[in-house]
């Protein structure tokens, strides 16, 4: 009870703007949110699966990747019905739903949690991969969106096993936290393991909440970042321009979440919203 009692306080707090604790400084959120900024490595971006929530721009190098790993699939798997129009193997799980989401009869599916430890009910990536792709020499895709626990899966991903992912899809959640020192350090550790082999192309707020306060900062509560593996990417590239013509509101209806000027490295590209996301 105590710890759901702190918790409880903590997320009022992050959602009041307000912390028990030393705020984290400005100039480290925007250090740490920069690690985000995508990168234009002159690879047109695809929109694979539906035109609202489910569906992600990704580079148009998808031949060669022989399989996608998706947790947290819900009751829709658009993206992965495409792939698996493109002859993309699709592995799902998902703890929330009782079975692959209508359409993907084919895919193999575990009810499982996604975590950094195995046992009957959860499931590391290796052991995950182990069971459906262990010979593959072709790459692979992960879509990720998996509700917070991205902070504790990718740190204990081995760094060879991340590097068999050509293209990672991941919905980052709870960056309106990054106030909070601990939670600050928590995502800087996630974001810079990825940097060592990744170089974020795209990046999306999710408009499904409304943009929180971070000190002077607006922050998503969630966005959804495209990577590609380094090797595939040019040594130096421009910084990309956001929006993207293909991208659109996760929630038709509700007010667009645009970045603000001050917003990461970037900030100063945003010059206004794309028509695609405010209609």
């Amino acid at each position: 009870m105590a710890s759901f009692r702190r918790h409880l306080h903590a997320l009022c707090s992050a959602g009041l703007g307000r912390f028990g604790s030393e705020q984290t400084p400005v100039a480290r959120m925007r250090e740490v949110l920069a690690r985000l900024w995508p990168r234009d490595p002159g690879i047109p971006l695809i929109r694979i699966g539906r035109e609202f929530d489910g569906g992600y721009l990704v580079p148009d190098d998808l031949a060669g990747i022989t399989a996608c790993f998706s947790p947290g699939v819900d009751v829709h798997a658009s993206f992965e019905q495409e792939l698996a129009r493109r002859g993309i193997a699709c592995h799902l799980v998902d703890p929330s739903v009782p079975g692959p989401p209508p359409g993907c009869e084919g895919m193999s599916f575990e009810r499982r949690f996604l975590s950094s430890y195995d046992s009957d009910t959860h499931t590391t990536l290796g052991a995950w991969v182990a069971r459906h792709a262990a010979d593959d020499a072709g790459d692979l895709l992960l879509q990720m969106d998996i509700e917070g626990a991205e902070f504790d899966v990718i740190p204990n991903v081995a760094p060879a096993l991340l590097r068999r992912f050509r293209v990672l899809v991941i919905e980052f959640h709870k960056l309106d936290w990054i106030a909070q020192p601990f939670v600050c350090d928590r995502i800087d550790n996630c974001l810079t393991k990825l940097a060592i082999d990744f170089v974020p192309l795209h990046l999306h707020p999710n408009n499904a909440a409304p943009m929180r306060a971070a000190g002077p900062l607006r922050v998503p509560r969630s966005i959804e970042v495209t990577y590609l593996r380094r090797d595939r990417c040019p040594p130096v590239m421009p910084e990309a321009r956001l929006p993207h013509p293909l991208d659109r509101d996760n929630v038709p209806g509700r007010p667009a979440s645009i970045l603000s000027a001050d917003w990461g490295e970037g900030g100063r590209l945003l010059a206004h919203a794309c028509p695609s996301c405010t209609r």
